[in-house]
């Protein structure tokens, strides 16, 4: 039976048919870890040939923890008037992304709490400096949470706000904040951020536009196997539509100094990253790239997952201070990535934001 059904999913996914729900929701529950694994792995070097693993040279600053959205998975926001709040001016952001451009890095994924104190003329005072004086980086700016946020705030749609950041030189998004988008999970861990219409709406609307952006997924917390699958046919379908996705990019919760550390006692291991990993290069089939997050999951754990369908190592992330506030912390160099990619059996090869090629190792 298992092998019959692995056997069909196989033909499926190599031939181009998409997989449905029940496929979907096998592979996350049933399917034998191993031979998933191999079949993700197949169904990557099918639509990716060569054995090249990008990365990307980045930085992950914070502009602001002030937030009233009070998600009960975050560790690091403050409210308004709390002592540990803060907000940096724009030239303090931009001594941040000077510092990680002299590092070499090309992309910055700037994000912040929802800080109702911000006018518009910061965030595209951001984009625009950063343009000006930094060409050779790319500002992958704000969350599709941020953008909702700031259109509340400057009174303009969320199609007005993302046309004054491209006016402003801003071509990606960051596919944050999307946790797992499942009506039922969204109000359980973040009643205040909206439902998944309001994620895929920005994200729509950017992609109408011309954007490209990520979509991530952010599990073991709440969540079911269908939970999942909603999230995974929410990107699939809005993929269908604008192809403006450049890659799935899964993590775990880590639920340090969290509101919902009381309830999530033991957190989802290495196996659980690599069976949604795997169910994911299966499933999402109109999806070119699929990260492995060595960030949350581990380096080593990083490692394995590209052999169960990841084809993109991630970024350097300099920088990065949400997961620290759960008290979880992990560091890299470009050295160290080229050496695990290479152990890994793999070329090493720097990208852009987009995924264009700039060195081969």
């Amino acid at each position: 039976m298992v092998l019959a059904v692995l056997a069909s999913i196989r033909e499926k996914a190599l031939n181009g048919k998409r997989l449905g729900r029940d496929e979907g929701r096998w592979l996350l529950t049933e399917a034998p870890l191993l031979e998933l694994g191999a079949l993700a792995n197949e169904v990557r070097f099918a639509r990716i040939p060569d054995k090249v693993v990008t990365f990307v040279i980045d930085s992950n600053p914070n502009y602001t923890n002030v937030c009233v959205t009070d998600c009960q998975f975050c560790a690091f926001y403050r409210k308004p008037g709390d002592p540990e709040a803060y907000t940096l001016t724009v030239e303090e952001v931009l001594a941040k992304v000077a510092f990680a451009a002299a590092k070499g890095a090309t992309t910055i994924l700037l994000q912040g709490g929802h800080n109702p104190a911000l006018p518009l003329d910061y965030y595209t005072s951001l984009v625009r400096e950063t343009r000006r004086r930094f060409p050779a980086v790319t500002p992958h700016f704000f969350t599709a949470s941020e953008i909702q946020t700031i259109a509340q705030v400057s009174r303009l749609t969320v199609g007005g706000v993302l046309d004054r950041l491209s006016e402003a030189g801003q071509r990606t998004l960051p596919g944050g904040g999307a946790e797992v988008l499942s009506e039922r999970v969204r109000q359980r861990i973040a009643p205040k951020k909206g439902g998944p219409s309001a994620w895929l709406e920005v994200h729509r609307e950017a992609h109408r536009r011309g954007f490209k952006s990520t979509a991530t997924m952010m599990y073991g917390h709440v969540e079911q196997p269908d939970d999942l699958l909603d999230h995974l046919d929410a990107i699939r379908e809005l993929q269908d539509e604008w192809g403006g996705f450049t890659a799935f990019v899964p993590w775990s919760f880590k639920p340090g100094h969290t509101l919902l550390e009381k309830w999530i006692k033991q957190v989802k291991g290495p196996n659980s990253y690599l069976r949604i990993l795997g169910c994911a290069r299966l499933y999402l089939d109109n999806f070119l790239h699929v990260q492995a997050s060595w960030f949350s999951e581990g380096k080593q754990t990083g490692q394995i997952a590209l052999h169960f369908g990841a084809d993109d190592w991630g970024g350097t992330l300099f920088e990065e201070n949400v997961h620290k506030a759960a008290d979880y912390v992990n560091t890299i160099t470009v050295e160290e990535i080229t050496a695990l990619i290479r152990e890994a059996g793999f070329t090493p090869a720097q990208r852009t934001t987009t995924y264009e090629i700039l060195r081969t190792w």
